[in-house]
């Protein structure tokens, strides 16, 4: 079936008798028995309930995996992940990381006796495994200097040493980028992101081919209770119906803003793997059917972006991304803000450094919005 059906379909199992369009909110904590022994399937909701059900099947599918598990938020999801390792266990992640990811590895998870190693390329990945080692984590392309790393040469490398591959597919959803498809084991989203796509609910997704590493997720999962409450579940089902015609406009308009950035004075870096100059472009062209919609840029002077964050109007200065509105994102001081000042620094995360999510709205209207922010302007709001 193809992607854009899934979408608007979904999983087709029909939950009630009435002939709903939509999946019906099943707004219940538990489920009643028909007698002892006897269940309807469902039991009790942190378990497994049918609006969640409806919702995990459609995920599954998009991803081509075998089964979805839907959880609170996506950090839920990750955190939900580490749980399948023990204290000793090594850990290779990518070196550039969603501050929230970043956050959850150096103060939960190391406290917890985790150990971990960060390498930003398939070769530096393979050098830092030994033989604690048990998975190799990654984004591609990363949170927020969109490298991108190979999948498959990543996942080769992981079977040749009998490790977990998981892989953040947040920034380009399946729509663009099938991680299983290419070897990884775990496919991981914060559903608030593109999934929901309205910027009006958190979730998060692991999604997996294996029945028997979902087994063990999915016992972690009703045990540990971050689960997808009903409404929520409902929220993504509806978004999931708009992913792939959001996804398309959103990367076209992507695209135009990038390469329109890269003319500009004022910006001295542009990160979008779209654009022929990025040193990974050729591996996104390989292993990915689009580039998204997510653009990082430098601009010359920390006065020149704490400008433009005070000067947008159509772009909204918020923390989030993947929604039909456009927002631009201050990483030093918002979704990196726990990474140490030394280490953001090294990698360019600094007061140059803004990220943005490109919405719905016009690709020129969003244009006129960034050229009015960057310009110089007196008080009376001529040009300077």
């Amino acid at each position: 079936m193809d992607f854009h059906t899934i979408c608007v379909h979904g999983y087709r199992k029909k939950y009630d008798i009435t002939g709903s369009i939509t999946t019906p909110i099943f707004q219940t904590a538990t489920f009643a028995h028909l007698s002892a022994g006897q269940s309807t399937g469902y039991d009790y909701s942190r378990m497994q309930n049918p609006s969640r059900e409806s919702v995990e099947r459609t995920i599954a599918a998009l991803e081509e995996g075998g089964d979805a598990i839907a959880f609170a938020t996506g950090m839920a999801a990750a955190a939900c992940v580490l749980e399948l390792f023990a204290p000793g266990d090594h850990i290779i992640a990518s070196d550039d990381l969603y501050g929230g990811t970043y956050r959850l590895f150096h103060h939960i998870a190391m406290k917890n006796g985790l150990r971990f190693s960060f390498a930003s390329t398939p070769d530096s990945i393979g050098a830092a495994i030994t033989r604690a080692t048990k998975a190799i984590f990654i984004e591609t392309p990363t949170n927020p200097l969109m490298h991108v790393i190979d999948i498959a040469q990543t996942a080769a490398l992981a079977r040749a040493h009998g490790l977990l591959l998981i892989v953040d597919n947040t920034f380009l959803t399946p729509y663009c980028q099938k991680p299983l498809r290419l070897g990884a084991d775990i496919a991981l989203h914060s559903g608030t992101k593109y999934l929901g796509g309205h910027n009006d609910t958190l979730a998060g997704f692991l999604v997996l081919k294996d029945p028997a590493l979902t087994e063990k997720l999915r016992f972690i999962a009703k045990t540990t209770g971050a689960c997808l409450a009903p409404f929520d579940s409902f929220l993504i089902d509806r978004g999931v119906k708009t992913l792939a015609v959001r996804m398309e406009r959103q990367q076209q308009s992507a695209d135009k803003i990038a390469r329109w950035l890269t003319t500009r004075a004022e910006v001295t870096a542009v990160h979008y793997p779209g654009l022929e100059s990025h040193p990974e472009y050729e591996i996104s062209r390989r292993q990915s059917s689009g580039f998204g919609a997510m653009i990082s840029f430098a601009v010359r002077d920390g006065e020149t972006a704490r400008r433009l964050l005070e000067r947008v109007r159509i772009i909204q200065y918020a923390e989030s991304l993947g929604g039909v509105d456009s927002l631009v994102t201050y990483p030093m001081l918002q979704t990196h803000a726990d990474v140490p000042e030394a280490e953001r620094a090294a990698k360019g995360i600094d007061e140059r450094l803004l990220r943005l999510s490109v919405g719905l709205e016009s690709a020129e209207d969003l244009i006129d919005d960034l050229a009015d922010a960057l310009e110089r302007k007196d008080m009376d709001g001529t040009k300077i």
